[in-house]
């Protein structure tokens, strides 16, 4: 193992706080693990994979379904790209695209997709602009086909070959992939939801590009302890730094608008406003991600410090105020996080 175990119990506020959300959520299990000042100091499992009866406990080797935390991959894919000449982050999306002749693309860069500014959506089936890029924000599914599309035509590697060849093989993981959803095997944690939830899609595809990215809750954490290491692993420099900086850094184009701070689809923190998912008293420069099963990974720089909670809920239970939920957890591993630093 990379990392030294080095539990406390400095961070018990943050397991209750996990434990307390998987009960609001009606999620049948949960994990918690938090790498700070380079060891392991909090790991914990709750609960069964599913409802069913016999269900497996929760265990390390647990995969969950993280939903939208996929895109720090995607991210990494589009880093790699860019700091290896494939395309630069300012280019128009134009010559990389089918019906390029489309009035939508007009302006669009990779740089508006990465950030969540290019003001592309579907409407009746069709692909309209409902701003000029980088004018506004919205969280909107076309740059994520777009960019997986993109990266693989220039690269000549999907993404889920890009991240294979420069992270999962050279460290070893085994407990993340993207899965064929009709042949899931005993590590998965099912995903409860709500039968009749539009936004739940499954495929088998494997390349990256959908949502069917199952990982567990030591690697996730591992993955962000990456990118707080700024691409060290092991003592040696696996990742250039540049694309991690890249990566987690702001790269909205006009960073003065009140609107969320994107790096490469990371979430990244700058001022605080009431719309975003990191709570106010974290601090400028920490980045997160959140998918829609309520799955996080925070990473504060500034503490030494990379979070990881884990549920296997898809959406959330009437009453449920996520975003309340989602910056509270961010403030209480940041409180966590401080008084361990200030005990030691």
């Amino acid at each position: 193992m990379l990392l030294k175990n080095d539990y406390t119990n400095l961070f018990e506020d943050v397991q209750t706080h996990v434990k307390e959300s998987a009960k609001k959520l009606g999620s049948s299990g949960a994990a918690l693990f938090i790498i700070h000042n380079d060891k392991i100091v909090t790991e914990s499992y709750f609960g069964k994979q599913s409802n069913a009866k016999h269900a497996r406990d929760v265990k390390a080797d647990t995969q969950f379904h993280i939903a939208s935390v996929r895109k720090a991959y995607i991210g990494f894919a589009a880093a790699y790209a860019i700091y290896n000449g494939y395309f630069s982050i300012d280019d128009p999306i134009r010559p990389f695209v089918e019906e390029s002749n489309l009035s939508a693309y007009e302006g669009v860069t990779i740089r508006h997709l990465l950030t969540h500014t290019h003001g592309l959506k579907i409407a009746d089936g069709k692909l309209v602009s409902e701003y000029k890029p980088g004018e506004s924000w919205a969280y909107r599914g076309p740059s994520i086909d777009l960019l997986t599309t993109i990266i693989k035509k220039t690269t000549g590697m999907s993404v889920a070959d890009i991240v294979k060849e420069q992270v999962i093989v050279p460290v070893g993981f085994q407990s993340t992939e993207w899965i064929k959803m009709s042949q899931p095997h005993s590590k998965i944690a099912n995903t409860i939801r709500d039968t009749d939830n539009p936004f739940w899609t499954e495929t088998d595809v494997v390349d990256g590009s959908g949502m069917n990215m199952y990982v567990s809750a030591q690697e996730l954490a591992l993955w962000g302890y990456l990118h707080l290491r700024e691409g060290k692993w092991g003592g040696k420099q696996l990742i250039p730094k540049e694309i991690i900086q890249m990566a987690t850094s702001i790269q909205t184009p006009n960073p003065r608008l009140p609107i969320h701070k994107n790096g490469f689809l990371w979430f990244v923190k700058d001022t605080n406003h009431t719309f975003n998912q990191i709570g106010d008293t974290v601090p400028k420069g920490s980045y997160q991600l959140l998918g829609y099963t309520n799955v996080a990974l925070l990473v504060i720089p500034e503490e030494n410090v990379v979070a990881v909670r884990m549920f296997n809920r898809y959406g959330s239970s009437d009453g449920y105020d996520y975003l309340n939920d989602i910056r509270s957890f961010g403030d209480t591993v940041y409180k966590c996080s401080i008084k361990t630093n200030r005990n030691q």
